[in-house]
């Protein structure tokens, strides 16, 4: 199991000083999954974070790739936060396999 980050989609100022398309926002989804047998749990987490105002290694939008802008997101949310995030997710994926609650009716 290794948790999948992925950026869903980026807010940005079309300009922010005499920067144009500044990157303010990174909307991100994590996900894991684990296969056991015939059955496949799986576990996601979706957050917003925001970014500082950009300083002089200012990549422009249009070349921010995913694994950049991935890690931005990751900075700035902070180590605790990332590790949290995944220990959340790879909860669910242990919930899903051995329940501790359940629901329904009983007719």
């Amino acid at each position: 199991m290794a948790a999948i980050w992925t950026i869903t989609t980026m807010d940005r100022a079309l300009t922010q000083g005499d920067k144009a398309d500044v990157v303010t926002t990174l909307h991100y989804d994590v996900t894991d999954s684990e296969t056991v047998g015939d059955d496949t749990f799986s576990g996601r987490a979706y957050g917003i974070v925001g970014l500082a105002e950009p300083g002089d290694s200012f990549t422009p939008y249009a070349d921010i790739t995913a694994e950049t802008a991935v890690a931005w997101a990751k900075a700035a949310l902070g180590d605790d936060a990332v590790s949290s995030t995944e220990a959340s997710v790879a909860a669910q994926i242990a919930e899903a396999k051995t329940p501790t609650t359940g629901t329904g009716v009983p007719w």
